[in-house]
């Protein structure tokens, strides 16, 4: 089996190359890569080359949740990370286990093992999906977490109308007039929530379809939107989006 780490930290590195030769000496460690930046490239070339992912969540440069915003990954990964939050997201893409740090030789032997349980159950079954389209079904996240004061509310999708980006700042806008930050950047977002119904009308904005209650055009080609409830912020859609909001806004 021929794995990839992408980890920033080098001694957790050495420890699951440790741990992964440990369980099987026969494992490959193709690469190590520390950064999104580092990554992105990597695997758009060799991905075809990889058997399965081990991901940090966060890196030094973002979240790896990015990577499936830029790159379609076909294979098996299973995240790592020090925080517990970050869990249901692992599993909206195709992950098969989420470790949490410090990692053990015995909750990496677990995942390894449910790796090789399901590839011999779907590679002896003749009427199921491979294994990989399984993992890789689509689902998107349905709520968010936010933090008032001491509390914490959950507020489902459907209740959102717009995220936006200003400067380090991410905001969600909610249908009962309500603004929340939230930990994720724009880029990432893209990667959770359903494209059939949110769509990035710029840097710095995301909307939802059923929220425009408005659309005109505005200068230089592009267009401007109005939400209910309204936002007392202008929301443009760029010029290089005009094509791609007009097919995503009728085809829905």
């Amino acid at each position: 089996m021929k794995v990839v780490l992408i980890e920033d930290e080098p001694l957790a590195a050495e420890k699951l190359t440790r741990y992964l030769l440990k369980y099987n000496d026969s494992i490959e460690i193709l690469k190590t890569l520390s950064s999104l930046k580092e990554a992105i490239p990597w695997i758009s070339e060799h991905k075809s080359s990889v058997d399965l992912f081990f991901m940090d969540v966060q890196l030094s440069d973002g979240l790896s949740f990015e990577l499936f915003s830029q790159l379609s990954i076909d294979k098996p990964i299973i995240f790592t990370t020090a925080f517990d939050e970050f869990a249901v997201d692992a599993f909206k893409v195709n992950s098969i286990d989420y470790l949490l740090k410090p990692i053990t030789f015995t909750a990496l032997s677990q995942a390894l093992k449910k790796l090789d349980s399901l590839q011999k159950q779907f590679s002896n079954s003749e009427n199921v999906t491979p294994l990989i389209k399984q993992l890789s079904k689509k689902s998107f996240k349905d709520r968010f977490l936010v933090k008032i004061g001491n509390h914490i509310r959950s507020i489902p999708s459907s209740d959102i109308i717009a995220f936006q980006a200003e400067g380090r700042d991410v905001s969600l806008f909610t249908i009962n007039g309500k603004e929340y930050l939230i930990e994720y950047k724009l880029e990432t977002l893209e990667g959770l929530i359903d494209p059939k119904v949110f769509f990035r009308v710029n840097r710095g904005f995301i909307v939802a379809l059923n929220a425009i209650s408005d659309v005109t055009v505005y200068s230089n080609r592009r267009l401007k939107l109005l939400l209910n409830p309204a936002i007392e912020k202008d929301i443009v859609v760029s010029r290089e989006k005009v094509n791609d909001f007009k097919t995503w806004f009728e085809g829905n």
